[in-house]
């Protein structure tokens, strides 16, 4: 099984809440390894690119306006099958229906101030990776702690 990376946000209610380290925390204890990290400042057409899909949709001016109200850290996570260990680890858009122990679950109580984005598949994370990251700010390491985090045969 490879790795597969994906495409992580902390939005602007986390930045706000000073959930980051917390939400770092998480993710780093799961086993998931963190190759590329920035904070910045998502513009309109930023906005636009990464959520090109909604752009025409009535609640996409409301998406716009929260996505740069504040400052967002951008991951890229890599591990085995790290998108859909990040999905789970996020919980359901809406925090109020999200489980307890998923991020939403724990820290969130609405569906559009609902803390992090994680990519959907693996096309959305290639895109989505490139639209936050250059090649040249993403890592390739080996943890020391890697042998303990997964057998061989599943990295």
């Amino acid at each position: 099984m490879a790795a597969e990376r994906t495409l992580i946000l902390f939005k602007p209610d986390a930045v706000q809440r000073r959930l980051c380290g917390r939400l770092l925390t998480r993710i780093e204890e799961r086993g998931l390894k963190i190759v590329g990290l920035k904070m910045l400042q998502v513009t309109p057409e930023l906005s636009r690119e990464h959520y090109a899909e909604h752009v025409e949709k009535p609640f996409y001016p409301q998406l716009e306006e929260f996505i740069t109200s504040a400052p967002v850290i951008a991951l890229c996570v890599e591990g085995p099958e790290a998108i859909q260990v990040m999905r789970g680890m996020m919980g359901k858009t809406n925090g109020r229906e999200s489980a307890p122990g998923t991020i939403r679950g724990d820290y969130g109580v609405s569906r559009q101030m609902n803390l992090i984005h994680g990519s959907d598949g693996p096309e959305a994370a290639a895109r989505e990776i490139g639209i936050y990251f250059s090649d040249s700010e993403l890592f390739d390491y080996d943890p020391t702690l890697a042998p303990w985090t997964c057998a061989d045969d599943e990295l």
